[in-house]
């Protein structure tokens, strides 16, 4: 794992989960407070471990990084959609934010936004879901270089697949 991969993560996740062991199942994530199911992984998704996130993955064919946050009962039920998601990358430089859009996800209001930021100098286009339900706050990032032509349809089918369940 690369350090700015992992330095990445920090910036984005800081998360705070129980001791209760974490599982993924291709399908459902179950882990401490929060359980949720999401849509379908594409074969060329490589689980990775990344400190601070849920999960995460590498699409070496796309050249791109997708993570998984989220934190319950924390800072975010009063706070809005675009607030939350312009927090991710105050360690960023050189943001220039893309299209922004109020959609539904799991029954609820979502902001999807794509930006182009630098971190430590690396220049990097993001695709961002973000989500507030249940009293949690859910942050979905697709991550791919600059120099990289790739779509994030495949991401796009994955969030929409998402679906928050009942801690067990």
């Amino acid at each position: 794992m690369s350090r700015r991969l992992t330095r990445f993560a920090l910036v984005l996740f800081p998360l705070a989960l129980s001791c209760a062991a974490a599982s993924f199942d291709g399908k459902v994530y179950h882990g401490g407070d929060i359980s949720f199911q999401v849509g379908p992984i594409p074969a060329s998704w490589r689980t990775i471990e990344v400190e601070g996130t849920l999960l995460a993955f590498r699409d070496a064919e796309q050249k791109a990084t997708i993570a998984v946050g989220a934190r319950c009962g924390q800072d975010g039920d009063d706070v809005p959609l675009t607030a939350l998601t312009q927090h991710l990358f105050l360690q960023f430089t050189d943001r220039e934010p893309g299209e922004q859009k109020e959609i539904t996800l799991d029954g609820r209001a979502a902001l999807r936004s794509t930006l182009s930021a630098e971190l430590d100098g690396v220049p990097k286009t993001f695709v961002v879901y973000v989500l507030k339900k249940d009293l949690c706050v859910y942050d979905f990032l697709w991550i791919k270089s600059h120099s990289a032509a790739s779509e994030s349809t495949e991401f796009d089918s994955f969030v929409h697949g998402f679906h928050a369940l009942e801690s067990r």
